[in-house]
């Protein structure tokens, strides 16, 4: 049988146009317990009432949340009911980017055409059971809107990998090479995976993630496209602290990485928000993974996390710079961030659905 790559497919871009964003309502007390979970659904609401404004959005909400409390939230929030579609669906958690699909395009015959890659999800290394209601989603989505789906049969999170559209990704060792993973398949045959599932004509390995980042170091707190040739990488201007050495690593591998066409990358650098934290998150971290990194292109806008730094108006001017043609806006994300993700974690963009 054919692979994806082999009949045109390719992962798109971030900022390629999108039909819808999935979201997932939270619900799980044992990521948000006490007074957190109210505290991050007033995240999702301030991020929900921007978003819908310029697409719809799929908020999928766990079989044992009534909708109808979600909704009244979202009218005491003045939200466009006909904007935000809610399925009740078994979902495990929010991280949407992980465990949602993973959609690919192609042009046949003068018209766009979609499919879903339908990865394996274990919860970054079964870290975090149960995570088979959120490891269904993807087919769930493919037999929900009639999409046809592709099955890799490899663990791959959506945060661990980011793509220019044209057939260059960035990656970390941390994460594909993990042996909580795929400790069957070897770094020649996960690069294999990628080219015949997504389009991966190069792949950029970067090495560590952030401190306290669960995931053992998701690409989508490090380093993001801003264009097809440009990418925009954090750095700590403190030696001392604990993500200095990482980021000045990567760093050095984007300034000498070329793509696919050996040219080399643009490498713009944004510095790091303060990451320890008071007391620690549900599973002991003194830190948590905040970065500017972990932006969300949508249709129109980009929802950028700030975290109440000095460096939060440096991020939303360099954004602005690149983003001319959309909205750039700030949403406080520190509430979320303590789960030990932000708005890119809770995100996935959706194309070919006809809402």
């Amino acid at each position: 049988m054919l692979k994806p790559y082999q009949i045109g497919y390719r992962m798109s871009a971030e900022w390629e146009k999108h039909s819808a964003t999935q979201l997932h309502w939270p619900s799980n007390r044992e990521t948000w317990p006490d007074e957190r979970l109210e505290k991050v659904e007033n995240v999702y609401l301030n991020i929900i009432e921007v978003l819908h404004r310029y697409e719809p959005i799929i908020l999928l909400v766990n079989t044992e949340v009534q909708p109808s409390v979600v909704e009244d939230k979202l009218i005491a929030r003045k939200i466009d009911q006909q904007k935000v579609h809610i399925y009740q669906v078994p979902i495990n958690d929010v991280w949407a980017r992980d465990c949602g699909p993973i959609f690919i395009q192609r042009i046949e015959n003068g018209e766009l055409q979609h499919a879903i890659t339908d990865w394996e999800y274990n919860a970054w290394g079964e870290k975090y059971p149960p995570f088979d209601n959120d490891n269904a989603l993807p087919e769930w989505f493919s037999k929900t809107f009639r999409i046809p789906a592709f099955k890799p049969q490899m663990v791959l999170e959506g945060g661990s990998i980011e793509t220019n559209g044209q057939g260059l990704f960035l990656t970390t060792e941390s994460v594909l090479l993990n042996p909580n993973r795929n400790p069957h398949l070897s770094k020649v045959e996960i690069e294999e995976k990628l080219r015949d599932y997504l389009g991966a004509e190069k792949i950029i390995w970067l090495k560590d993630g952030l401190a306290g980042d669960d995931t053992d170091g998701h690409i989508d707190d490090l380093t993001r496209f801003l264009d097809t040739r440009t990418v925009v990488t954090m750095v700590c201007e403190n030696q001392s602290d604990i993500n200095y050495e990482v980021l000045r690593k990567n760093h050095e591998i984007l300034k000498n990485s070329t793509n696919q066409f050996h040219e080399s990358l643009r490498v713009e650098t944004l510095p790091m928000p303060e990451t320890r934290i008071e007391g620690t998150t549900v599973d002991g971290s003194d830190f948590v993974p905040a970065s500017y990194a972990n932006f969300y292109i949508a249709n129109g806008v980009v929802l950028v996390p700030v975290y109440n730094s000095r460096h939060d108006g440096k991020a939303l001017e360099l954004l602005k710079s690149w983003f001319p043609d959309r909205d750039v806006i700030g949403i406080d994300c520190t509430d979320l961030v303590w789960g030990q993700g932000s708005i890119h974690c809770i995100t996935q963009q959706l194309y070919g659905i006809d809402l």
